[in-house]
């Protein structure tokens, strides 16, 4: 009986009490404990997903009869495929992937339904977009399945010889997944780099009284913000040189495009990561509480909403669009058309205008905040 008064004594005692107010009363820690969780599971139910949806698929067919509009009827009825329209030529595929408006091609020889019938059977050409590699290898199964079971329902006609599948894969042949990952790492780096050192940086100076004494000095403050910058600013150069030529050299990646405009559009996306560690500064107290929101603002929506590892087309409505705001999502979309298909910077203007405003939208706010904060 005393055990147990002890321990309800315990459990009552004026430290327990005050610990629990410290928390209530934090309310960043408490939107830590409990928005972090529902965040991370609407992230991680939604977002993560091994299928692929919504693929835009066109199609190549010298002869449009009725086997080649089943199989595209078939595609487009699937929720796997959008059917994007035909082309004309197969010199139209390599416009339709720059351009945007496919992602996987269907190319049915002359007079396919015909030569269903004939010994040597008729034949179907997949051209996936293979710069993202493991959604390239799942669209053609994809597709390989439909038109097998197609065919099986054509099994009653014993005449019918089937169909011989050929594969051409555009920018990877050799399906290397680095291809796909390093793009998004070095999105991944860059702004964990510039973001999380310059918010600790600033705020540690805050945190130990330094910054007062700084910005009474003869030097304007804006000043004082460029010149802590500047530092990672470098290392971040660097550290983009040398995973660029570690991926050009170990890892085969290729260069395609112009390196200066892939240089270009890395200092824009290192600027708006700079301008965003310097808003999260503002808004921190301690190098803790910086660490935590640049973890839970930057780390998880990089790696889960950004494409790097997951297809944005395949998440739902609602986290595409909020995909939209994330700058590592236009930077890794821009590197990959610019290092892997070649494609000249008019067809990245989209992706290197968005990164600008942001980074200019970002300056201004954390500037203003950054301002009013310490005077």
């Amino acid at each position: 009986m005393k055990k147990n008064n002890s321990q309800f004594s315990i459990l009552n005692s004026p430290f327990i009490r005050k610990e629990f107010l410290h928390i209530f009363r934090d309310r960043r820690t408490m939107l830590i404990l409990l928005g972090m969780p529902v965040v991370q599971i609407i992230l991680f139910g939604f977002a993560i997903s091994t299928e692929v949806k919504n693929i835009r698929v066109a199609a190549i067919a010298p002869v449009h009869d009725e086997a080649t509009r089943r199989i595209v009827e078939r595609m487009d009825a699937s929720e796997y495929f959008t059917f994007a329209g035909y082309l004309d030529s197969p010199g139209d595929v390599d416009r339709a992937f720059q351009e945007g408006t496919a992602d996987f091609v269907v190319v049915f020889s002359p007079h396919f339904a015909g030569r269903l019938y004939t010994p040597e059977g008729s034949q179907i050409q997949w051209i996936p977009d293979a710069t993202e590699t493991n959604t390239a290898a799942t669209v053609v199964m994809y597709a390989t399945s439909i038109v097998h079971d197609w065919l099986g329902e054509l099994t009653a006609t014993p005449s019918v010889r089937g169909v011989t599948p050929s594969l051409r894969m555009m920018y990877n042949p050799q399906m290397k997944s680095s291809y796909n990952f390093v793009p998004g790492v070095m999105g991944l780096i860059l702004i964990l780099i510039c973001a999380m050192m310059t918010s600790i940086s600033i705020v540690r100076e805050k945190e130990t009284g330094t910054m007062e004494l700084l910005l009474v000095s003869p030097v304007r403050p804006l000043y004082l913000i460029l010149a802590k910058m500047t530092p990672y600013l470098v290392l971040s150069l660097v550290n983009f040189a040398s995973v660029l030529v570690l991926s050009v050299t170990l890892l085969d990646m290729p260069l395609e495009g112009s390196l200066f405009w892939v240089t270009a559009l890395s200092v824009i996306y290192i600027l708006a990561a700079l301008s965003l560690g310097l808003l999260i500064s503002t808004v921190a107290r301690t190098q803790m509480a910086a660490m935590l929101v640049s973890a839970v603002v930057l780390m998880l929506p990089v790696i889960m909403l950004s494409g790097m590892i997951f297809p944005v087309e395949s998440m739902p409505d609602i986290l595409q669009a909020l995909s939209c705001i994330i700058p590592a999502r236009w930077y890794i979309h821009a590197l990959k058309k610019l290092m892997i298909e070649g494609l000249p910077v008019t067809c990245v203007v989209r992706e290197l205008g968005i990164l600008s405003a942001m980074t200019a939208c970002l300056i201004l706010i954390s500037l203003k905040k950054f301002k009013n904060r310490l005077e």
